[in-house]
């Protein structure tokens, strides 16, 4: 017997656990759907706290690189290029635009002087507080106008999505690091 997979469950489980299997042009539907009202929810919850957002005066590629220096801590110039798929020349920009805002410094690394590392000032921390203080706050009173029984079924569904990015995030990192370990020794940049 071939055993069909959807939704990362094969159709023997899906009859025993009593899920639905569904086809492949469905599930191409649904995802389609899911996209779309994820997007209709991120215009509503956007437009319903513009006015806040608008009082802070960061661009969004700003936010953005406050954020990542807010998730990963200081990070090497060289690492931030990486992360957010950009020149050298873009970041510098950005980074010159939040250092003077008093958002950010940038030092040289001890460890390697040529090397020169960026973080978040306290100010900078604040903000990306405020920030997700704003979303928390957006996204608890909408989760309090659900119903119990939505409330579930939205944990499950997370509970799923997030083991989804997990598997995603691992598949992603073993393949960075099996393009890595191909590249000849001379061009690969080996972490210190």
């Amino acid at each position: 017997m071939v055993s069909t997979e959807w939704f990362g469950v094969t159709e023997a489980s899906a009859v025993t656990e009593g899920l639905t299997a569904i086809s492949e042009s469905t599930r191409a539907t649904t995802i389609d759907a899911v996209i779309e009202g994820y997007e209709a929810l991120m215009q509503r919850l956007t437009d319903s706290h513009a006015p806040e957002f608008l009082e802070i005066d960061v661009t969004m590629p700003q936010a953005k690189l406050l954020y990542l220096l807010g998730a990963s801590g200081e990070l090497h110039m060289a690492e931030l290029v990486q992360r957010l798929g950009v020149s050298l020349s873009t970041v510098s920009g950005l980074v010159d635009r939040i250092v003077d805002h008093g958002l950010a410094t940038r030092r040289e690394d001890p460890a390697d002087r040529r090397q020169v590392l960026v973080g978040l000032t306290p100010a900078g921390t604040a903000l990306i507080d405020r920030f997700r203080e704003l979303n928390a706050r957006q996204m608890r009173d909408l989760l309090d106008d659900l119903d119990d029984t939505e409330l579930d079924h939205l944990r499950a569904a997370l509970t799923a999505l997030t083991r989804a990015a997990s598997r995603m995030t691992s598949s992603q990192a073993s393949h960075r690091g099996a393009s890595a370990a191909s590249l000849p020794a001379a061009t690969r940049k080996d972490p210190a």
